[in-house]
């Protein structure tokens, strides 16, 4: 076991703090009181986010801060190292965390959920296996923290315990259990014979890295085991796996935003992402149409999810199937096999996280202010909740790529890295998508601001609760403000997608 030392610490606390923290929820829930326990909340969040900040200095110099652990066998071993794209991921997860918790809060007391506590403690253990997945040094220990993501995140699901939340429990576990086992676990039995080692091995001397399977697969072999890591990582939505996560929808928002921007989904293509430039690396995914099936899988989701986005009338199905499209657009960008287009892989994770969490914070606010969940109910609401709504317009349009919001440097490289791979079709598919998004989103837009409230109703405001406000209006901010600091961020992923820092 490699020794500790002043970087290796902070890792570790930003693994050990959630779970402290939900010891905490569980004991402050049940023996002082709510309030107690979402200071607690609060507070290890704040904590676990600032223990993850302490990393980004010593990784942007090129520190390698990492702990082994004894191998279970020669070659087969765990343990933690922080890269640049897992700590990009690692912030996006602790940081929203803290806004997730205070959106929760108004949420849960305003709808008057039950077992909140055992909800929060849930959500504490979640995070912490999205660090771990963002701080996995190697194949063994990314699946170990995948599967803790899925049962932690199961009681989220299934918290209404309605009828339609058990069956939801059941597709969400049956698909992401059955594809991480019959696909994923497979596919990495499969790398251990190939490969002399599961461990992430970084690049050197500014070059991204080779991949562990470089030279030692090739061909339609090679096809099928990228494939095989794909769908094995089920929460990367790709179709046809994709059901689990509108069947999702039926938990309270905040498991929503959790699901969409803060953990799981998020785990699921940052998983894709590094698997492709860590397993096989850029060079060899660019070669002989290697990544060309995975191409089309993301590039039909990306549009087929869109599609479907604009028929539906539900409020939270209608932004799932947007996540499902934009999630892809990272899949996508990993087997273009270009520097650009993984740099644009990267920044989407941080730039659907800020927009896609507004929405659904959004999503949730009405549910609780004016008790609606259609799109075509929201007529006038614009008027009653304007911060609310105008939040929603500024995601919005990030989701849609528009500066000065974030969400236009991420498609911005993700369209260059595909006219770069030489694949004009892709970038069709990039710019179609932000078509359609303008489609399913702006009349949400529009039948807030611009349509009268429907008579009978109220027409004084009625804002969200500050909990769920300051969230909201936070997040919509943070897509503008990113939109001027992208550079802090690209130069933390140049040197694993191979670009001039």
């Amino acid at each position: 076991m490699a020794e500790l030392d002043a970087q290796t610490i902070p890792m570790l606390w930003a693994l050990g703090l959630p779970l402290l923290g939900a010891i905490g929820v569980q004991g402050l829930g049940r023996l002082v009181g709510e309030n107690a326990r979402d200071v607690w909340t609060v507070l290890i969040g704040l904590a676990t986010f600032s223990q993850v900040a302490m990393l980004v200095r010593p990784v942007m110099a090129g520190a390698r801060v990492s702990l082994g652990l004894p191998e279970l066998m020669p070659g087969v071993g765990m343990g933690f190292e922080v890269e640049p794209l897992g700590l990009l991921f690692a912030l996006v997860a602790s940081g929203l965390w803290v806004l997730t918790s205070l959106y929760g809060f108004g949420y849960m007391r305003g709808h008057h959920e039950k077992n909140q506590t055992r909800f929060f403690t849930c959500f504490a253990v979640a995070i912490s296996a999205a660090l771990g997945i963002a701080f996995a040094g190697d194949l063994v220990t990314l699946f170990l923290f995948y599967e803790i993501l899925t049962f932690s995140t199961y009681p989220l699901v299934t918290h209404a315990g309605t009828e339609a939340a058990v069956r939801a429990g059941r597709v969400y576990l049956g698909i992401l259990v059955s594809t991480s086992i019959l696909f994923l676990l497979l596919a990495i039995l499969w790398t251990s014979t190939i490969a002399p080692s599961l461990r992430f091995v970084p690049g050197f001397d500014g070059a991204p890295p080779a991949g562990i399977l470089s030279g030692r697969i090739d061909g339609h072999a090679a096809g099928l085991l990228l494939m095989l890591f794909a769908y094995g990582v089920g929460k990367a939505a790709l179709m046809p796996f994709h059901r689990w996560l509108p069947a999702a929808m039926v938990a309270p928002t905040p498991v929503s935003a959790l699901l969409h921007a803060v953990a799981v989904v998020k785990a699921g293509v940052f998983s894709v992402l590094k698997i492709a430039i860590y397993v096989f690396g850029i060079d060899m995914l660019s070669k002989d149409g290697l990544s060309d099936v995975l191409m089309w899988v993301a590039a039909i989701t990306i549009l087929a999810a869109s599609i479907r986005a604009l028929s539906l009338d539900n409020f939270k199905a209608r932004l799932a199937y947007s996540t499902i499209s934009q999630l892809s657009y990272i899949v996508l960008g990993a087997a273009l096999a270009t520097s650009a287009a993984a740099m644009g892989a990267g920044l989407h994770i941080l730039m659907h996280a800020l927009g896609k969490i507004t929405l659904f914070f959004v999503a949730g606010a009405v549910y609780v202010v004016a008790h609606k969940t259609e799109v075509s109910q929201l007529d006038g609401l614009g008027r009653r909740m304007p911060w609310t709504f105008g939040a929603f317009c500024v995601a919005s349009f990030s989701i849609i790529g528009l500066p000065p919001l974030g969400g236009a440097w991420s498609k911005w490289f993700l369209l260059n890295g595909a006219i770069e791979a030489g694949q004009p079709l892709m970038a069709a598919v990039f710019m179609s998508s932000s078509l359609l998004s303008i489609g399913y989103l702006m009349p949400i837009v529009i039948r807030a601001f611009f349509r009268p409230l429907p008579e009978g109703e109220a027409a004084e405001l009625a804002e969200a609760p500050m909990l769920m406000l300051l969230p909201i209006c936070t997040t919509a901010l943070l897509c503008f403000v990113i939109f001027f600091y992208t550079d802090a961020v690209y130069e933390l992923l140049a040197p694993v997608v191979g670009l001039a820092p």
